[in-house]
Protein backbone atom coordinates (compact mmCIF):
# COMPACT_ATOMS: atom_id res chain seq x y z
CA UNK A 1 0.00 0.00 0.00
CA UNK A 2 1.27 3.87 -0.53
CA UNK A 3 0.78 6.88 0.67
CA UNK A 4 -2.94 8.12 0.25
CA UNK A 5 -1.04 10.99 -1.04
CA UNK A 6 0.59 9.83 -3.59
CA UNK A 7 -2.93 9.02 -5.52
CA UNK A 8 -4.40 12.56 -4.78
CA UNK A 9 -2.90 15.88 -5.42
CA UNK A 10 -5.60 17.64 -4.46
CA UNK A 11 -4.08 20.42 -1.92
CA UNK A 12 -1.65 20.89 -4.82
CA UNK A 13 -4.45 21.82 -6.97
CA UNK A 14 -6.51 23.92 -4.27
CA UNK A 15 -4.84 26.24 -2.30
CA UNK A 16 -2.66 29.04 -2.60
CA UNK A 17 1.30 28.44 -1.94
CA UNK A 18 1.96 31.54 -0.40
CA UNK A 19 5.67 31.95 0.84
CA UNK A 20 8.59 34.28 2.09
CA UNK A 21 10.88 35.23 -0.96
CA UNK A 22 13.72 34.01 1.29
CA UNK A 23 12.65 30.46 0.55
CA UNK A 24 13.39 31.32 -3.01
CA UNK A 25 16.72 33.04 -2.09
CA UNK A 26 19.78 30.99 -3.11
CA UNK A 27 22.59 33.26 -1.86
CA UNK A 28 20.38 32.57 1.68
CA UNK A 29 19.84 28.89 0.83
CA UNK A 30 16.49 28.97 -0.03
CA UNK A 31 15.49 25.64 -1.63
CA UNK A 32 12.57 26.14 -4.17
CA UNK A 33 13.44 26.73 -7.77
CA UNK A 34 12.40 30.99 -8.56
CA UNK A 35 11.83 30.26 -11.76
CA UNK A 36 8.50 28.72 -10.63
CA UNK A 37 7.69 31.25 -8.38
CA UNK A 38 6.01 35.11 -9.20
CA UNK A 39 5.63 37.84 -6.66
CA UNK A 40 2.24 38.20 -4.23
CA UNK A 41 3.19 41.22 -2.66
CA UNK A 42 6.57 42.75 -1.18
CA UNK A 43 7.35 39.73 1.48
CA UNK A 44 5.62 36.94 0.08
CA UNK A 45 5.96 34.96 -3.89
CA UNK A 46 3.79 32.26 -4.60
CA UNK A 47 4.25 29.29 -6.63
CA UNK A 48 2.81 29.55 -10.56
CA UNK A 49 -0.26 28.17 -10.93
CA UNK A 50 -1.53 29.16 -7.40
CA UNK A 51 -2.38 32.69 -7.40
CA UNK A 52 -5.10 32.85 -8.58
CA UNK A 53 -8.05 30.19 -9.36
CA UNK A 54 -8.47 27.58 -10.52
CA UNK A 55 -5.89 26.71 -8.64
CA UNK A 56 -2.88 23.88 -10.02
CA UNK A 57 0.80 24.41 -8.46
CA UNK A 58 3.30 24.47 -11.71
CA UNK A 59 5.57 21.34 -9.85
CA UNK A 60 2.27 19.35 -9.67
CA UNK A 61 2.64 16.40 -11.69
CA UNK A 62 -0.28 14.37 -10.87
CA UNK A 63 -4.20 13.02 -12.43
CA UNK A 64 -5.94 13.90 -9.36
CA UNK A 65 -7.71 11.27 -7.20
CA UNK A 66 -5.14 8.88 -9.22
CA UNK A 67 -1.31 9.55 -9.01
CA UNK A 68 0.05 12.72 -7.76
CA UNK A 69 3.76 13.90 -7.48
CA UNK A 70 5.76 16.80 -6.74
CA UNK A 71 8.55 17.83 -9.12
CA UNK A 72 10.81 19.85 -6.89
CA UNK A 73 9.42 17.47 -3.50
CA UNK A 74 12.57 17.48 -1.76
CA UNK A 75 13.04 21.58 -2.83
CA UNK A 76 9.28 22.41 -2.15
CA UNK A 77 7.98 25.69 0.32
CA UNK A 78 7.74 25.75 3.95
CA UNK A 79 3.83 25.95 3.30
CA UNK A 80 3.77 22.48 1.92
CA UNK A 81 5.79 20.78 4.01
CA UNK A 82 3.19 21.74 6.68
CA UNK A 83 0.34 20.63 5.04
CA UNK A 84 -0.61 17.10 7.01
CA UNK A 85 -2.77 14.57 5.37
CA UNK A 86 -5.91 14.15 7.71
CA UNK A 87 -5.37 11.34 10.10
CA UNK A 88 -1.34 10.37 9.16
CA UNK A 89 -0.38 11.59 12.67
CA UNK A 90 -3.80 10.52 14.66
CA UNK A 91 -5.35 13.79 13.94
CA UNK A 92 -7.97 15.26 11.55
CA UNK A 93 -6.71 17.86 8.51
CA UNK A 94 -9.60 20.28 7.73
CA UNK A 95 -7.34 21.59 4.87
CA UNK A 96 -6.61 18.48 3.57
CA UNK A 97 -10.55 17.40 3.76
CA UNK A 98 -11.88 20.81 1.70
CA UNK A 99 -8.98 20.16 -0.83
CA UNK A 100 -9.90 16.39 -0.91
CA UNK A 101 -13.93 17.43 -1.48
CA UNK A 102 -13.02 20.09 -3.56
CA UNK A 103 -11.96 17.40 -6.23
CA UNK A 104 -14.94 14.97 -5.61
CA UNK A 105 -12.56 12.76 -3.50
CA UNK A 106 -13.74 11.36 0.02
CA UNK A 107 -11.71 13.14 3.34
CA UNK A 108 -9.11 10.33 4.74
CA UNK A 109 -10.15 8.31 7.60
CA UNK A 110 -8.11 6.79 10.23
CA UNK A 111 -8.76 3.53 8.49
CA UNK A 112 -6.98 4.72 5.28
CA UNK A 113 -3.36 4.56 7.52
CA UNK A 114 -3.93 0.71 8.80
CA UNK A 115 -1.27 -0.10 6.43
CA UNK A 116 1.54 1.89 7.87
CA UNK A 117 0.29 0.41 11.38
CA UNK A 118 0.72 -3.01 10.28
CA UNK A 119 4.05 -1.90 8.47
CA UNK A 120 5.52 -0.86 11.89
CA UNK A 121 4.60 -3.87 13.70
CA UNK A 122 7.20 -5.16 15.57
CA UNK A 123 9.23 -2.11 16.10
CA UNK A 124 10.87 -2.82 19.15
CA UNK A 125 9.89 -1.44 22.25
CA UNK A 126 12.72 0.39 24.09
CA UNK A 127 10.66 2.26 26.62
CA UNK A 128 11.15 5.49 24.90
CA UNK A 129 7.32 5.93 23.81
CA UNK A 130 8.20 10.05 22.80
CA UNK A 131 10.00 8.37 19.79
CA UNK A 132 7.62 7.44 17.19
CA UNK A 133 8.40 4.26 15.25
CA UNK A 134 10.05 4.83 11.64
CA UNK A 135 8.17 5.76 8.50
CA UNK A 136 7.85 4.65 5.06
CA UNK A 137 10.10 7.11 2.92
CA UNK A 138 8.11 10.47 2.27
CA UNK A 139 5.44 10.66 -0.56
CA UNK A 140 5.97 12.84 -3.21
CA UNK A 141 3.16 14.83 -2.87
CA UNK A 142 2.89 18.00 -1.25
Amino acid sequence: MTHPCLSCGACCATFRVAFHWSEADPALGGPVPAALTEPLDPHRLVMRGTRSLPSRCTALDAEIGVRAGCTIYPSRPSVCREVEAAWEHGRPSPQCDRARTAHGLAPLQPGDWAWREAANEGWPDDGDHDRDPPTPAPPLAA
